[in-house]
């Protein structure tokens, strides 16, 4: 079998256990959890009540389908016809998920748009996909809409969240009929599109995925089956504060209609502890950059004294045990001893921080540091890691509580194929690949090849189905000397150190590898208080912090310890600022984009970090 002149060596299908029906609505997910349990909670969202407090107010599963009805019928009202574009530019709250789902019941598409997007990308979304309507969350978003109204032909409305536009929505609808609703409703099904997902873009103009209402349906029922102790089970739980207009949120959204799931909506990384203990998630999703946060404040807490030696030994008490559990060995009698006073003592003060009912958690976007899964695998808190894209409607693959194998993403989800291409590219097949890229029949014909998407990513699949990732084909760094070096998992070593925010890998067409890292302010000056020195009024004096630079050191000996000395990170640079959206160093979904903090550090990189040799 060849795809795009290359050949598929390995190959591996997780059958379904049992055949999926994915020719359907997805609003049906919405409807059948409102019939199967009418006033059990389903999408819980924080308000504040008569005293000022912070409360949890709860949608009923039937009150929140009849909410979207209404909401469809307004859209009908305003004359939205199938296959019309409507946007949403808001962070995640509960009328996000409302409005998405009225917009896709009506069989029109949702258009998600981060609100970090700038005027010009707002522009240039809006109109590759000509959207007609436009509910901006607050009067900043409403502006930026404004801003360039007149530059999109096809914009008809816009309507703020803050300002009533669901109630706005409904009075628009009052003259609908329910049977026009149904109608409406019936006449989209699984090949239709139901959104498109404009990619954050980490080079170039984002592209547009097309997703159908088969391809998300598909992918939540094959999660009901492959992952039940998540989302089949009862008084399941999620806190969702990732962003909807991310397609991993997006489908952990519809997953919880079809699933046990109460969805509670967040948006406030501040007050995340808070929101776990008080929410209770069952199930937690985050970047590794939250957990490696954790493991840092909690360290930082124990301090320097016997509690923070107390603190190291647990850690490496718990990371033995995990390697052993991972192995199928037992630990020495007296590693068993302490890991349990351990337990009593450390572990579960640190499994308090995520709430009360948190039974394990998802983490993907980024490569996830061994020894740091080996930490909260050992503590009982197994971090599964996972792997998807845009183009998959969310995950491709996701390790299990019950077969944790740390180093992998775990197997393909149920009914999902995937390959390895004879240049080590990771490819996958089934429902859950999108249609192709909106206005760019090119790059579809070139990532989606006889049903096999390429990924982009280098891996590889154990004879049991187990896979690995060891890097990005676009991000590979081929030395001078002809070695290659995949620089994520280095990447990820690295940023464990409590004081470094980012870190990026550079080497290609070098003579060695180098690292430009920045920190964090608030992260390290709590770092150096608790090592007994004093805090630093701004990153340019933490970047030439003698206390902080060895720190650096240490995080980046210990990540070299894991890879050759040709892979080794020989020079780092600490800079006195930082990768952000609003510099285009990082993409709306936090990914660094490394050709322009390359080009940005070129001269440095040139004369600093890669010193001309003298003649």
């Amino acid at each position: 079998m060849t795809v795009n002149s290359t050949t598929i060596v390995k190959e591996f299908t997780n059958p379904l256990k049992e055949p999926i029906d994915d020719d359907i609505n997805l609003f049906d997910f919405l409807d059948r959890r409102a019939h199967r349990d009418p006033q059990g909670s389903t999408v819980e969202y924080k308000d504040t009540d008569e005293n000022g407090k912070d409360v949890w107010r709860s949608f009923s599963a039937e009150e929140f389908r009849d909410l979207v009805i209404a909401l469809g019928k307004g859209l009908i009202g305003l004359g939205v016809e199938k296959g019309d574009a409507v946007s949403i530019v808001s962070h995640t709250r509960w009328e996000w998920t409302a409005l998405d789902m009225a917009i896709m019941s009506v069989g029109a598409l949702t258009v998600p748009v981060y609100e970090t997007n700038s005027d010009a990308q707002v522009k240039w979304i809006f109109n590759d996909s000509q959207v007609t309507i436009a509910f901006a969350e607050d009067d900043d978003q409403r502006d930026k809409v404004e801003s360039i109204r007149n530059e999109v032909p096809t914009l008809r409305n816009v309507f703020m969240i803050e300002a009533g536009a669901l109630d706005t929505l409904k009075a628009y609808g009052k003259d609908v009929s329910d049977e026009t609703f149904w109608a409406r409703k019936a006449e989209a099904h699984g090949d239709d599109l139901a959104t498109i997902v404009y990619t954050s873009g980490s080079t170039g103009t984002p592209k547009g995925v097309e997703l159908t209402h088969r391809n998300l349906a598909f992918l939540c029922l094959s999660a009901m089956q492959y992952m039940p102790r998540a989302c089949a089970w009862p008084d399941r739980r999620l806190l969702l504060f990732l962003p909807l207009s991310h397609v991993f949120a997006r489908f952990m959204e519809l997953l919880s209609f079809c699933g046990t799931l109460t969805l509670g909506l967040s948006s406030n990384m501040k007050t995340i502890v808070k929101d776990f203990e008080s929410f209770g998630p069952t199930l937690l999703l985050a970047v590794p950059r939250v957990f490696e946060k954790v493991y840092n404040a909690a360290s930082q807490r124990a301090g320097k004294g016997l509690a923070g030696k107390m603190f190291l030994r647990a850690a490496d008490v718990a990371r033995e045990w995990s390697k052993a559990e991972q192995a199928g060995e037992k630990l020495a009698w007296n590693k068993r001893v302490a890991h349990a006073f351990y337990e009593r003592v450390v572990y579960r003060k640190i499994r308090t921080i995520f709430g009360p009912n948190a039974d394990f958690a998802i983490t993907g976007g980024a490569p996830m540091d061994a020894d740091l899964s080996h930490f909260f695998n050992g503590i009982g808190m197994p971090l599964l890691e996972g792997y998807g894209m845009t183009e998959t409607c969310g995950p491709v693959c996701v390790s299990l509580p019950e077969n944790n194998r740390i180093g992998t993403i775990g197997m393909p989800m149920s009914g999902v194929t995937a390959g390895i291409a004879d240049d080590g590219e990771l490819c996958v097949r089934g429902h859950l690949v999108c249609r192709g890229y909106h206005n760019n029949p090119e790059v579809t014909a070139e990532q989606i090849v006889d049903g096999w998407l390429h990924t982009g990513d280098l891996g590889d699949i154990s004879e049991d189905g187990f896979i690995s990732i060891t890097g990005r084909k676009k991000d590979l760094i081929i030395t001078a000397g002809g070695k290659n070096v995949s620089p994520g998992l280095l990447e990820a070593a690295v940023m464990t150190s409590p004081v470094v925010n980012q870190c990026l890998v550079i080497g290609d067409r070098k003579p060695f590898v180098a690292a430009l890292v920045t920190l964090d302010l608030a992260d390290a000056n709590a770092w150096l208080v608790s090592q007994g020195a004093q805090a630093e009024p701004d990153l340019a004096a933490l970047a030439k912090n003698p206390i902080v630079h060895a720190e650096v050191e240490r995080a980046i000996n210990q990540a070299n310890e894991g890879v050759s000395r040709a892979e080794s990170i020989r020079k780092f640079e600490i800079l006195p600022d930082e990768f952000t959206q609003d510099n285009g160093m990082l993409t709306a979904s936090l990914k660094t984009r490394r050709a322009q903090i390359i080009k940005h550090y070129q001269n440095l990189i040139d004369t600093v970090i890669y010193t001309p040799r003298k003649k």
